[in-house]
């Protein structure tokens, strides 16, 4: 057996310009799923990443809302999304309550939100502008299909270590860019708003087991 090429970063004078995105197809496939790997390693439990038949139920359920990033033909990121109801959104709930969980059962057709449920970017690839180019085709997809908006919501990592008790005063610091979160603050930079704070949302001791609620409106 050969060895395994190694992915390296995009040079930084090809920022943007080497790297791609494709609506995800069966080609990409593989790919996508070994990405997921890099990504979330042991032990992060491999059950919850997703795997070759998820991916393909993805494209049977709703094939415009599944992205990849490729680099020289490799998939560098990735980014999965369903549509959803405003009532829906606007109730509490947890991740599988609103996906219906790995297979995405929770996808709604007539839904007038795209729901971003995952986005990955290759460890070797990251700070490279690839999470931005995957937001900027769910933008697209959000006007094209004339959707209301984009929402998600998202991991606050910095937290437990930032020394506040309270997650919302937490969350409003952030915002106000008197603390940085490095998974809310870029998102706040790529143009979504912070509306508020899901509590027992997911299984995530870092953020206090909550998600900052992000809205994006065209």
């Amino acid at each position: 057996m050969g060895q395994q090429k190694v992915l390296r970063p995009v040079p930084p004078t090809h920022r943007g310009m080497s790297v791609e995105i494709h609506p995800l197809s069966p080609e990409w496939v593989k790919g996508a799923v070994a990405l997921q790997s890099a990504c979330f390693p042991p032990p992060f439990p491999p059950e919850l990443l997703w795997q070759e038949a998820h991916l393909f139920r993805h494209l049977e359920v709703f094939p415009e809302g599944q992205f990849v990033a490729s680099f020289e033909g490799r998939v560098v990121g990735s980014a999965s999304s369903i549509r959803v109801s405003t009532e829906s959104w606007s109730q509490p709930h947890t991740w599988d309550d609103l996906t219906g969980g790995l297979f995405l059962t929770g996808h709604n057709p007539a839904g007038s939100l795209l729901y971003g449920v995952d986005i990955s970017v290759h460890p070797g690839f990251r700070g490279r502008g690839i999470a931005r180019l995957l937001y900027q085709a769910r933008f697209s997809l959000v006007k094209a299909l004339g959707l209301e908006g984009f929402v998600t919501i998202c991991r606050l990592p910095d937290f437990s270590a930032s020394g506040f008790s309270n997650i919302e005063d937490y969350a409003k610091a952030v915002v106000k860019n008197e603390l940085t979160d490095r998974t809310m603050t870029p998102l706040l930079k790529l143009g979504l708003t912070c509306t508020g704070v899901a509590h027992d949302c997911m299984e995530d001791e870092e953020s206090g087991n909550s998600g900052a609620r992000l809205e994006w409106r065209r």
